[in-house]
């Protein structure tokens, strides 16, 4: 079995989903082969050389279930793009590439964040080319500790602001982008999160079904999909207990 969760935004603020996320790990991810984060795990990272006591107990937690047997895979997202092999080496985890196809059972798949296919907010696109430009990512980690957390909180106070006053369809992804992508990959399958608009999109490319799986934002309830040999299952889970309450969606 393999999970795979998105978009948790892990934060101090935030203890509900904290706690979640932990008996996630010290329960139902105990017994799966691998686990996929993929991006938006922490709601703000600014360097692993900044690590709070909080983060690094998230560190340690993903450690524990990676000293256990399961695999932790880790992406980029919008908010922790900064995260670097330094806790991925703490943590016991191995950071993704955006995008990567991953062999499920297989089937080639691919997992994406999926900011990078909402190309319809060119405003954002253009952020990002600059803020991934591997010269701005050296500057960024360079800069003292202080205008780092600065920069974070600009950064995340302007994108609220603007995703509110957005078309939805702007901040969605761009409908001919998925197909474009899934061709130029060969795959039938394309796993991402960022959108919090959790759903299994049916689709046709070329003459051959496919599908878009989109995982949901962590909070209210938690979002986790399960693949395995019989097929891929998402669904909802309580945050009091991580057991499923929402009947999955078998493809």
């Amino acid at each position: 079995m393999i999970l795979l969760i998105s978009d948790l935004h892990l934060e101090e603020e935030r203890p509900d989903i904290t706690r979640a996320f932990l008996d996630f790990l010290s329960q139902r991810a105990r017994s799966a082969q691998a686990l996929y984060i993929l991006g938006d795990f922490f709601e703000a990272w600014v360097g692993d050389d900044a690590m709070t006591p909080y983060q690094r107990s998230i560190c340690e937690a993903l450690r524990e279930l990676s000293d256990s047997g399961t695999d932790v895979f880790l992406m980029h997202g919008n908010r922790d793009f900064l995260i670097g092999q330094a806790f991925c080496k703490a943590a016991g985890c191995t950071l993704l590439k955006d995008p990567s196809v991953i062999d499920f059972y297989g089937e080639p798949v691919l997992l994406m964040h999926g900011d990078s296919l909402c190309t319809r907010d060119e405003a954002y696109m253009r952020l990002r080319r600059y803020l991934r430009n591997p010269v701005t990512l050296w500057v960024l980690r360079h800069l003292p500790l202080s205008t780092r957390h600065a920069l974070a909180r600009k950064l995340r106070s302007e994108s609220r602001a603007q995703t509110r006053m957005k078309a939805n369809d702007i901040v969605d992804v761009t409908p001919d982008e998925v197909p474009r992508i899934m061709e130029h990959f060969g795959v039938k399958t394309l796993i991402h999160g960022h959108t919090h608009r959790p759903a299994i999109h049916k689709l046709q490319i070329g003459d051959l079904a496919a599908k878009r799986i989109v995982l949901g934002d962590w909070d209210k309830q938690g979002w986790a999909l399960q693949v395995d040999e019989h097929g891929m299952q998402l669904a909802a889970f309580d945050f009091v207990t991580p057991q499923l309450v929402l009947p999955g969606t078998p493809l």
